[in-house]
């Protein structure tokens, strides 16, 4: 019985990955997407976005099936309600790659503002922190994570860099304001992806150390 569940968990955990692959795809592809205006891989994006919330009912479906018939012990279960958790983070931040993309075609419309001044790169930063924050719930190593929550500062700080410059181009032609009100909306999806790599990152210690530590 104990090897068959610990075999059920951990095709659990690879689900979980998988899930937050298709996440980071999601959001990589988006802005990968805005960045070269294109409109059809965009739309791909939101033909699959279903995906996220199949992924997320048969691992809730599992998870749930798993405290259920095997009445684990304290550990594991830290890890299933954990992963409930996880994939609440992983829905959040495909469906703010899903929302980016969303945005692609009507940014398309019209020549790029100053070259997307930082999106492309905030971006990067936060893709990083939520690999980062799933490599730790694989593996135990909790070093991928030790400094995310400055991390996630430094993401907040172009977030608000972002606004600024975005204000002073829309101050200097009114005709970009549309196109700049986008670039300040999708910085803030962006942040909000970086708040949920904290999240996860925090469910991480709670998993291998038993407790609720605050990373920002």
């Amino acid at each position: 019985m104990t090897k068959k569940f610990h075999g059920e968990l951990d095709l659990l955990k690879a689900q979980v990955l998988d899930m937050g692959s298709l996440a980071i795809c999601f959001l990589e592809g988006s802005v990968e997407a805005m960045v070269k205006q294109d409109v059809e891989s965009a739309g791909k994006i939101l033909d699959a976005r279903k995906q996220i919330m199949d992924s997320n009912r048969r691992i809730e479906q599992k998870a749930t099936e798993l405290l259920t018939l095997f009445q684990p012990m304290a550990g594991d279960v830290r890890l299933l309600v954990s992963i409930l958790k996880i994939i609440e983070d992983l829905v959040r931040i495909g469906r703010y790659g899903k929302d980016i993309a969303a945005l692609v075609n009507e940014l398309s419309q019209k020549p790029h503002v100053k070259k997307i001044v930082h999106i492309p790169q905030m971006q990067r930063s936060v893709v990083c922190m939520i690999k980062d924050a799933l490599d730790a719930f694989q593996s135990g190593n909790l070093d991928r994570i030790k400094d995310i929550g400055e991390r996630d500062k430094t993401v907040d700080e172009c977030r608000h860099e972002i606004f600024r410059e975005c204000i002073t181009y829309m101050m200097e032609d009114p005709a970009t304001i549309t196109r700049c009100m986008h670039y300040v909306m999708i910085a803030r999806y962006l942040e909000r992806c970086g708040d949920h790599a904290v999240k996860i990152a925090e469910r991480d210690i709670y998993i291998y150390k038993g407790e609720y530590i605050e990373l920002k």
